[in-house]
């Protein structure tokens, strides 16, 4: 993110991010300012959104919480990350360029002395002199297979070591949609596996369906039982959706705070509408039990919404369609699934 506000500007929203962080439990650190200055600034919409979400249900942010912003919606793949795989990267370019001049230095050598051995046979018919030049020439050639073969053994372990460089750059890369708490996809990484979801228009006949599920009094968790208590329902959420939704191309995010989606591709209203109940019953199922005690802490309950994707829909359209059949769900008396129109 570039920031081009004036020094006036600058100070002014230096005023009001003082004033944002004030009111929370993260500490004043460059992380924490970065998200309530961009939020602030109105920089960021995804931030924006996501930060007003999470306030809902944690009035006061936690370090975890704003770190996991930052994270999600202004870091890009990790700096160190990125340095490594560089400067490797850059390492195994050196080797191969050094090995390619070393073998062009050998082979002008023994070009070289090809055209010695011309000249000898063109000018000179005694034994002993052939002999040594054509010694010489052996030599030379089996100096230049071996160097032939040691640039090819280099290109070939370059070209293993640039995978594994690819591998770790995709594995960072994927990291940076991936929840840390739920190990579900975060909110960039829904932005960004829809995208490319609906990049190709609509089929006739075919249907990509989106469940919206949240966690029933979950502001009601935290305040009762702690954000510790909160964060261990979070992740067995997390867990319980990837057990459930595990169908090719099925995917998991939070979507924000307690509420997370669910994308069908290639899937009608009424398989999302069994998914959701899957999920809501499996959720029922759920118990959460104080370590090395039979005790039940909690239960919990979901509500969700779902709806499939009408053709030229944005993706903000068809989310906001189900989410307004999940506020349904709740405003029913929660535990329920409704479908949109």
């Amino acid at each position: 993110m570039q920031y081009n506000e004036t020094r006036e500007r600058s100070a002014e929203l230096l005023r009001i991010v003082i004033g944002h962080m004030g009111q929370h439990d993260a500490a004043f650190n460059p992380i924490s300012y970065s998200v309530w200055y961009e939020y602030a600034a109105g920089l960021n919409e995804r931030l924006n959104e996501a930060l007003d979400r999470l306030r809902q249900s944690e009035p006061r942010l936690s370090d975890a919480s704003i770190e996991r912003l930052y994270r999600e919606h202004i870091a890009g793949v990790d700096d160190k990350t990125m340095d490594r795989i560089s400067r490797d990267f850059q390492q195994v370019i050196n080797a191969v360029a050094d090995r390619v001049q070393r073998t062009g230095e050998d082979a002008g050598a023994f070009g070289a002395e090809l055209n010695n051995l011309s000249r000898v046979l063109s000018s000179t018919e005694d034994p002993a002199v052939l002999r040594e030049r054509l010694q010489l020439a052996h030599q030379h050639s089996v100096g230049m297979q071996a160097s032939a073969a040691a640039l090819k053994a280099q290109v070939e372990a370059s070209r293993q070591e640039i995978q594994r460089l690819r591998n770790d750059l995709h594995r960072a890369r994927e990291e940076v949609f991936v929840d840390s708490l739920t190990r579900v996809l975060n909110r960039k990484g829904l932005d960004h596996r829809l995208e490319q979801l609906l990049r190709p228009p609509l089929a006739a006949n075919a249907a990509h369906s989106l469940v919206m599920v949240d966690i029933d009094h979950f502001k009601q968790i935290n305040d009762t039982h702690g954000h510790l208590v909160g964060d261990q329902v979070l992740a067995g959420m997390g867990e319980l959706l990837r057990r459930v939704v595990n169908g090719p191309h099925q995917l998991v995010a939070r979507y924000g705070g307690e509420e997370f989606a669910v994308v069908l591709p290639e899937a009608s209203l009424d398989t999302a509408a069994q998914v959701a109940e899957r999920i809501r019953h499996a959720a029922k199922a759920m118990k959460l039990r104080k370590r090395n005690a039979p005790e039940v802490v909690l239960s919990v309950t979901v509500s969700a919404g779902a709806a499939a994707l009408q053709p030229g829909e944005s993706a903000n359209d068809w989310i906001a369609r189900a989410d307004a059949a999940l506020y349904r769900s709740k405003q029913s008396g929660r535990d329920r699934v409704s479908l949109a129109a």
